[in-house]
């Protein structure tokens, strides 16, 4: 697929805090639940299967604790460049710009000091830097090198390399010696394409040593507000078949390592990738590392993670560094789709956000409109649902005057007496007998919670979605940044229309009461969700009065029943 347009990811409303999209959307299916069912439903995600971490290693725990930048050696002079040195005089940065990076190096080390992504902006509205340039004081650059010699990584990744760019400016060359260690480094870069060749070699007095690829201080969008959990180290094991992450939390006492046959390896957030995928089918270690670094200049430290893979003494690798495209990811390697987590209704999200996708591409070219389609095509599948609810909403509606007769009996009763319970059972007996089912109606809302749900991680997962506009709304996966945000508030509406339309016979006065206030209580749970799952309960709204008007045409409520008409009382004469 093309990369998404560049549209600026705006930022929210600052000061008070607010309810996240995942609370809010918990406690509008709790409530859901509780209106219809008066029971609370909770959903939990199940447990994940115990990671499996190798011990952490004397060289990992040396690599945690060396956290303050050490001296940069002194410049060598040309006339100080003794035999078997190869050593640059200064620091000098090299720039590689193609159709969607530009990258900046440094041969202090041969790391990489900006990696920006020219199709995408952050939440400032700005070009988006995968690189937290406000770590370097406190740990290396990414692409430097980790060994269990803390002495001899410093050495190779602060000194001074000799930088040979190739043909074209889409490659380096970097290549180090102090006369005992030596190093070198080889970057290779495409004119439009997402993957780069990388290769790493060092030796000592001769000898190969093996060596680690680092990515330290956090990586990724640097402006989203919950960059902390959303970035991960990852790798996929082949043996297992599974894709293993562990975040920075994970790490807080150490680094953990693992080693063995990994289709890739590296670090990802809720947009964007970095992995290096290993050329040779060997063994790779990847270590997740914690490192409270900065995230601005001027701001305060804050924990992200950090990672290294490699572990030979040769390391010729290919890197991916760029966003979690679905089509981009499968071309690269079909295990990279792991890197999209689908949440618990995995099966309905993927296909819903296949058919958005399809949609986009080839009909209607927008995201928003995919959504308005999508929802009407759900609808008319559970619409045979809907109108045997209906039908029997009707059935329930010629029972009123025996159930208004049992309510009568039980008049005054609070919620919690126990009688409740024989008026209920009086109730149900009276729809059984009839062949009503009073639960008909509640099934097409009930099955429509996982497909919420899905429409959810489809809108907080794809990259595609993100920045995707409609109409006025600049992006499907944020709220609105209007000062009122209409969707929400025409939700609510249409949801007022709704229940007006839906007869509710045989509910109990106490539980029509609460139900009026519903779509106040949804309103203020949407009002600050992402505006493409207000446009899908929007439109199901929408659907379902059309549907209920059409009912309510074709099939007329059953007449009023007669009104008794008291005995007459006799005269004395």
């Amino acid at each position: 697929m093309a990369d998404s347009p560049n549209n600026p990811i705006q930022p929210g409303p600052q000061g008070k805090k607010e309810l996240s999209m995942e609370t809010r959307l918990l406690l509008a299916f709790l409530l859901m639940g509780l209106v219809l069912f008066l029971t609370p439903y909770i959903y939990k995600a199940p447990p994940q299967p115990p990671k499996q971490v190798a011990p952490v290693t004397a060289q990992e725990k040396q690599a945690t604790q060396a956290e303050k930048k050490p001296e940069a050696p002194p410049p060598v002079a040309a006339s100080q460049v003794v035999p078997g040195q190869i050593q640059d005089t200064a620091e000098k940065e090299f720039t590689v710009d193609t159709d969607i990076y530009r990258i900046k190096f440094s041969n202090r080390g041969a790391v990489v000091h900006s990696w920006v992504l020219k199709k995408y902006l952050d939440h400032s509205g700005k070009p988006l830097e995968l690189v937290n340039q406000a770590s370097f004081s406190k740990v290396p650059a990414p692409f430097s090198l980790s060994l269990k010699d803390n002495k001899t990584a410093d050495v190779l990744n602060y000194g001074f390399y000799v930088a040979k760019p190739s043909a074209g400016g889409l490659g380096i060359e970097y290549e180090f010696s102090d006369g005992k260690n030596h190093a070198k480094k080889t970057f290779q870069f495409s004119k439009d394409g997402y993957l780069s060749q990388v290769a790493t070699e060092v030796s000592q007095n001769g000898v190969a040593v093996e060596h680690l690829i680092q990515w330290r201080g956090g990586f990724g969008d640097p402006t989203s507000p919950n960059r902390v959990s959303e970035q991960h180290v990852v790798n996929y094991d082949l043996t297992q078949g599974k894709l293993i992450t562990r975040d920075a939390k994970s790490v807080k006492d150490g680094p953990s390592s693992v080693t063995g046959n990994f289709s890739f390896g590296g670090m990802d957030d809720r947009f964007f990738a970095f992995v290096v995928l290993p050329k040779d089918n060997t063994s790779t270690t990847v270590v997740a590392i914690k490192d409270d670094v900065l995230v601005a200049p001027n701001g305060k430290e804050d924990m992200h993670v950090g990672v290294q893979v490699g572990g030979d003494t040769i390391n010729r690798v290919m890197a991916f560094v760029g966003p979690k495209d679905i089509d981009l990811l499968r071309k690269v390697d079909p295990k990279l789709e792991q890197l999209i987590d689908w949440g618990w209704f995995g099966v309905i999200a993927k296909p819903i956000f296949l058919a958005l996708h399809w949609l986009n591409d080839n009909l209607v070219h927008n995201y928003g409109w995919s959504i308005v389609i999508i929802t009407i095509l759900i609808n008319l599948v559970l619409l045979p649902m809907r109108f045997a609810g209906m039908k029997s909403q009707r059935k329930m509606q010629a029972l009123q005057p025996q159930i208004a007769e049992i309510n009568a009996k039980y008049k005054g009763l609070s919620l919690r007496d126990p009688k409740k319970a024989q008026q209920n059972q009086e109730i149900m007996d009276l729809y059984k007998t009839a062949g009503a089912n009073p639960m008909s109606g509640c099934l097409p809302m009930v099955i429509q919670i996982p497909i919420l749900y899905a429409f959810y991680k489809v809108l907080n997962v794809t990259i595609e979605l993100r920045g995707a506009h409609w109409l006025w709304v600049t992006d499907l996966s944020q709220p609105e940044l209007l000062p009122i945000h209409i969707l929400p508030v025409v939700m609510v509406v249409s949801q007022f229309i709704q229940q007006q339309m839906t007869p509710t016979p045989g509910v109990d006065p106490a539980q029509a009461k609460m139900m009026r206030f519903m779509p106040l209580m949804m309103g203020f749970f949407f009002y600050n969700i992402s505006s493409g799952l207000v446009l899908y309960w929007l439109t199901s709204n929408l659907v379902g009065i059309l549907q209920q008007w059409i009912v309510n045409r074709t099939m007329p409520p059953p007449p009023a029943p007669a009104p008794k008409i008291a005995p007459k009382k006799k005269t004395r004469v």
